[in-house]
């Protein structure tokens, strides 16, 4: 039935990469919620690293917005889902404000903000720049006029006078106001890897970090001001299916999640609960594995924690043998290297499940980067031959020493996955695919999971 979303929101955006929108969205989320208001975080696109540090930030998980995996309809209903009980949303960007796959924007941080209603905040990059900040400010103004270009965020700037020629050419020109100021070098960095940010959950001074974020959010930022234009935003009507009755537990699954393997939507966990799972969380770098009728193992960066994985012996051993036993095992990217017969990183070679008789490297490049389509093959143990998939990857591994024979799940129509042909190696009833799938853009794949559990439990 149709329902009516009044939550205030805004989305922070900038003219392109690397203008410091995730350290500004992360300190306004960690103030706002000093504040003592519940706050949504989203991040547009399907990245998972930003996500839990926004997530860490707010206190409760952090959802992707993402206009190549949804439709309108499902993309509306995500957000007014995931804001139930906030008291306020905020909505991190990707790349620059207009830009997705296509010349038409489709997937855009703007066609996000359109499909949800929500005012946009511009965080300009100002350094060595002026009075062109505000030609940059009222060209993004214009270019669209469906989006509402509410306010601006100026990162970088000089010195008093630099920010007050910034500010009196933002107010002539642009009719906008500046909601915050920052100098330069003022943000904290947050350590980078090839993929981005470090994950949050293998950040040392995580608290840290995000205390000093809301400390210069605090001092540099108008939080009233953003909180009054998030209250402007008009109401989403969006129509919500039926929730789904409640299932019986009837099998249990063990998802990976530790430092290593931290990269889940949470709409996939909670798909594969509502189809009929008990969730047993699994540390892979310590734990042995509990009795459980299927695994989930996710992405990361297990290289990074090769060593310790290598070390323990004993879980590697019982994947590998439960793989063998017919046990259905749903692995993407960091899970597929984990599945591997070894890594081979840094200079090191580091014993790993051996489920797949190829072992792993790495490049300086990433080998697969961006979004996927899918075709999947006869054999696949999730999803019918003939099913179409998007999904998205991004890796620098590629596996060394593919055997002819090796069984494939897709077939690769947009993307790299393994080979630049196909992806999702087979064994039995696993599959090890380099590409990241979305429940909500997969619905089959959960209850497939579940039931093929379900199958194992009962003896196969």
């Amino acid at each position: 039935m149709p329902e009516v979303c009044t939550v205030p929101r805004l989305l922070v955006a900038a003219p392109q990469g690397r203008s410091g929108k995730t350290t500004i969205t992360l300190g306004l989320v960690a103030a706002l919620r000093a504040r003592g208001l519940t706050v949504q975080p989203f991040k547009k696109g399907p990245d998972f690293i930003d996500p839990g540090w926004l997530g860490r930030a707010a206190g409760r998980p952090c959802r992707n917005l993402d206009a190549f995996f949804f439709p309108r309809e499902t993309l509306a209903q995500v957000f007014v889902r995931g804001v139930q009980g906030a008291d306020v949303a905020v909505v991190e960007g990707a790349m620059g404000l207009f830009d997705g796959v296509d010349l038409e924007g489709s997937g855009s941080t703007a066609e996000i903000a359109k499909i949800i209603r929500s005012p946009v905040v511009l965080v300009i990059n100002a350094t060595r720049m002026t009075r062109s900040a505000a030609a940059v400010v009222l060209g993004f103004k214009a270019f669209d006029p469906e989006l509402e270009l509410a306010g601006v965020i100026l990162n970088h700037v000089a010195r008093p006078r630099h920010e007050r020629v910034l500010r009196e050419a933002i107010k002539r020109f642009c009719n906008l106001p500046v909601l915050g100021v920052f100098p330069k070098c003022a943000l904290a960095a947050i350590p980078d890897r090839h993929l981005g940010l470090v994950p949050v959950g293998e950040e040392e001074r995580e608290a840290e970090i995000l205390e000093v974020l809301r400390e210069l959010a605090e001092k540099y930022l108008d939080i009233e001001g953003i909180l009054a234009l998030a209250r402007r935003a008009a109401p989403l009507t969006v129509s919500l299916p039926d929730d789904s009755p409640v299932v019986k537990k009837e099998v249990r699954l063990g998802v990976f999640r530790d430092r290593a393997f931290s990269f889940y939507y949470p709409e996939n966990l909670e798909a594969l609960e509502a189809a009929g799972a008990e969730l047993c969380f699994i540390n892979a770098l310590e734990d042995d594995l509990p009795p459980v009728d299927g695994l989930y193992i996710g992405g990361g960066f297990p290289e990074i924690f090769a060593a310790c994985l290598e070390a323990n012996e004993g879980l590697r051993r019982r994947v590998r043998e439960a793989a063998e036993a017919g046990m259905p095992i749903y692995a993407e990217c960091g899970g597929l290297m984990y599945l591997s017969r070894s890594l081979l990183f840094r200079g090191h070679r580091y014993a790993m499940a051996g489920v797949f008789p190829f072992d792993v490297t790495f490049g300086d490049q990433p080998s697969g980067h961006g979004y996927m389509r899918l075709k999947a093959l006869g054999g696949n143990p999730f999803f019918p031959a003939g099913e179409r998939l998007l999904g998205h990857e991004f890796h620098h591994s590629r596996p060394l020493n593919l055997s002819p024979s090796t069984l494939f799940g897709f077939a690769v129509e947009r993307g790299y996955g393994i080979n630049g042909a196909f992806d999702g190696a087979i064994y039995r009833s696993t599959l090890a695919a380099y590409c990241h799938l979305h429940a909500l853009a997969a619905p089959g794949w959960a209850p497939a999971l579940v039931a093929k559990a379900r199958e194992f439990r009962k003896g196969g």
